[in-house]
């Protein structure tokens, strides 16, 4: 409407999942191309963001979404991208990433390229107020996990630091306060700045096994990303903690409300204080109930996610953060996290 009024036309595309399919972006590219329009304007969440890249590249090359898997396949700039986020969020508005999820083999895919980085990026703290408690659950945590995840990169330098460090203390004071009450625009603010924040560290620092193995789960089983990532958190930060070399007790004060200074703290109340936050903001307890929750076909038996434990490792293995986590890992530890997390 607000084109409308400027005599800019513009045309639709809606029809967005959840974890948005390889054939969603083949749809929406053809309706760009059909329209004739010169540029894009990504108006959602982390899902139409990212199909909206997607679209951009393809728009502009052709072939299909899947021939620019994997890092710095884009040949060149994408049709010019406007993001506007309406969650708090993916921080996909400043990243270099769109995960795109190809069904016939159950798999997340990354396309991973600066020239698909949103020529502009607009926040409006007023578009994530109406957002419902577990929406702003979700992606919020998601938004911290991004900013933890970079903060302990072991590809981490003091650039991404900075940017996690803020994003970490925003979200981290916030975002119990804004699942709360989404009309609280000082705490929408938080979260909205947060998030940019904890993408753009994370495009420069990568992620970790949080991610990496996040990815299957929404993949095979649909489970929302951010409740994937929030119900995998704890377990990946007590299997890290050996790696710990003091930026645990920095995590610890942007979320617990109980300070802690370095002669009294151990890594272990991290994992302890991220459950909390999990618990308060209305989390899954495991990665079965949070399955289970996804599932449009009734209770998921403990058989069939066992049996794509394995596959799912396999997938995992595959992420290029498993390479930049602080503890390394093998396809075992993966299962056996995994497990833990169930």
């Amino acid at each position: 409407d607000y084109l409308a009024s400027v005599d800019i036309k513009a045309d639709t595309f809606t029809d967005i999942e959840a974890n948005p399919s390889v054939t969603t972006v083949e749809k929406a590219t053809a309706k760009y191309l059909e329209s004739g329009a010169d540029f894009i304007v990504a108006f959602g969440g982390g899902s139409p963001m990212d199909v909206a890249k997607a679209v951009g590249v393809v728009a502009k090359y052709g072939g299909s979404v899947t021939d620019y898997e994997g890092a710095h396949k884009v040949p060149g700039p994408i049709v010019p991208l406007i993001a506007i986020p309406t969650t708090a969020g993916t921080g996909s508005e400043v990243t270099a990433f769109s995960v795109i999820t190809d069904h016939s083999r159950n798999y997340k895919l990354t396309v991973f390229s600066y020239e698909i980085l949103p020529k502009y990026a607009i926040l409006d703290a007023e578009l994530i107020t109406t957002a419902p408690a577990s929406v702003a659950a979700a992606c919020g945590i998601d938004a911290f996990i991004h900013a933890e995840e970079a903060y302990v990169s072991t590809a981490a330098s003091p650039f991404s630091d900075a940017l996690a460090e803020k994003a970490m203390a925003l979200i981290g004071k916030n975002i119990r306060r804004f699942v709360a009450n989404r009309n609280d625009i000082e705490a929408a603010e938080a979260m909205m700045t947060g998030s940019l924040f904890a993408g753009i560290a994370f495009s420069f620092a990568r992620l970790g096994n949080v991610h990496a193995m996040s990815h299957p789960v929404s993949a095979f089983f649909d489970v929302p990303h951010g409740v994937a990532n929030a119900v995998l958190l704890p377990v990946i930060a007590e299997y890290n903690a050996l790696a710990d070399h003091g930026k645990y007790l920095t995590i610890y004060n942007d979320i617990s409300p109980i300070p802690a200074y370095v002669d009294k703290f151990e890594p272990m109340m991290l994992v302890d204080a991220i459950r909390e936050l999990c618990t308060d903001i209305g989390i899954p307890e495991n990665l079965t109930i949070a399955i289970n929750n996804a599932s449009k076909t009734g209770t998921v038996t403990k058989e069939e996610i066992e049996s794509k434990i394995e596959p799912m490792a396999v997938d995992a293995m595959k992420s290029g953060n498993i390479a930049v986590n602080p503890r390394a890992s093998r396809q075992c530890d993966i299962e056996m996290l995994y497990r833990r997390a169930l």
